[in-house]
């Protein structure tokens, strides 16, 4: 893991602040719930510089795994639509809004 930051930190040359796509970030999927194998996690990124994943969507991995290319983001429970502050969760309930936030056919994994 530490060697890995340091390459990540060498690549950044002094930059300053957050960036995305370095990891592969643990993400929501609907996958999740469909899985037969029980306690899955989703994991998703690690994007080459012309923005294409290294990582595709892949949900192999036991919900308890970790390994120096995890990364996990951070993000806000409410987020705005239409000028209007709402819950994520409520976001993926609705049908047409869902897709603002999700791409899968199903967007029923709220949380880890």
């Amino acid at each position: 893991m530490w060697q890995h930051h340091l390459i990540i930190e060498g690549q950044r040359k002094g930059k300053q602040g957050l960036i995305a796509g370095i990891k592969k970030d643990v993400v929501l999927s609907g996958k999740i719930s469909r899985d037969t194998k029980p306690n899955r996690e989703a994991i998703y990124g690690w994007h080459k510089l012309d923005g294409k994943p290294i990582q595709p969507l892949y949900t192999g991995h036991i919900n308890w795994w970790v390994d120096y290319s995890q990364g996990i983001r951070l993000v806000y429970q409410t987020i705005w639509v239409n000028g209007k502050p709402m819950n994520y969760i409520d976001v993926l309930k609705n049908a047409t809004l869902q897709k603002l936030l999700c791409d899968e056919d199903w967007c029923d994994c709220y949380r880890y």
